[in-house]
């Protein structure tokens, strides 16, 4: 994680799981961020109880309400996070926030389709857009030469089953929504890619594992202080050619 050195951080969905161990970690290395924006849907209520605890400890952890399937809301968290960084940039988005649903394709209706989208790729992109302005600001004031997440960078939590080169050595669980909707975040991180490194801001999805969280249940394999130590040492790693790539948390690509 040594290699990480950014100045300011935001994670959605960093109420439980993956999020809240991401900012965990990120306020437990040896040069945190100055500021870590931690957000999530309710920052007040009983979910978000660790979160308020993690608060009163460290003075650059800030907790932003944002839903992200609420363009009103993450339109509001993006100006409170600009107020509280005070004329400079955001360096890195960390877009972690979203939903599961194990339904095959048989069982699977519209509304749960919807419902995945919207909160699993539209939310995503919304953020994207609402920080960018942030992002810009963080790239032109960087001395750092090409792309990096050190820098200014959009990192798309995604997942290998919404790899369609890979899809059917992994139709074990069918999660047809979940599925479909990670292989359409990896377009979008391909689009932000090819579309946001004018601005300097490096984009790419990462693969977290089957990580032991309420969404990935104590089936899983994967501890998820040892995913998220595996992300934080991807990150760094990240350079101008792997902008628009598809990642794991053991650092190896991952087809489309």
């Amino acid at each position: 994680m040594a290699g990480l050195n950014v100045r300011s951080v935001l994670v959605t969905g960093s109420n439980r799981g993956i999020g809240l161990e991401l900012v965990k970690q990120l306020l437990g290395k040896s040069n945190p961020p100055q500021w870590v924006f931690a957000t999530c849907r309710d920052p007040e209520g009983a979910r978000g109880q660790e979160l308020q605890n993690l608060v009163s400890k460290h003075p650059n952890l800030v907790m932003v309400k944002l839903d992200a399937v609420n363009p009103a809301s993450i339109e509001e968290a993006a100006r409170r996070v600009e107020e509280q960084l005070d004329s400079s940039g955001l360096n890195l988005v960390i877009n972690n926030a979203g939903i599961f649903s194990d339904v095959s394709l048989a069982m699977v209706d519209s509304k749960e389709m919807l419902d995945a989208y919207k909160t699993n790729v539209v939310g995503p992109m919304l953020v994207g857009q609402a920080f960018l302005p942030l992002l810009k600001k963080a790239a032109q004031g960087s001395r750092q030469n090409g792309l990096s997440c050190s820098k200014a960078a959009i990192v798309n939590i995604s997942s290998v089953l919404g790899s369609i080169e890979r899809v059917s050595e992994m139709l074990i669980k069918p999660a047809i929504s979940y599925r479909c909707s990670k292989a359409a975040v990896n377009m979008l991180t391909r689009c932000q890619a090819l579309t946001y490194a004018e601005d300097g801001i490096l984009c790419a999805a990462v693969h977290p594992g089957w990580v032991q969280t309420d969404m990935g249940t104590q089936e899983a394999d994967l501890p998820v202080d040892e995913s998220v130590r595996g992300i934080l040492a991807v990150l760094p790693a990240l350079s101008e050619e792997h902008s628009g790539s598809f990642w794991s948390w053991e650092g190896k690509t991952i087809p489309w």
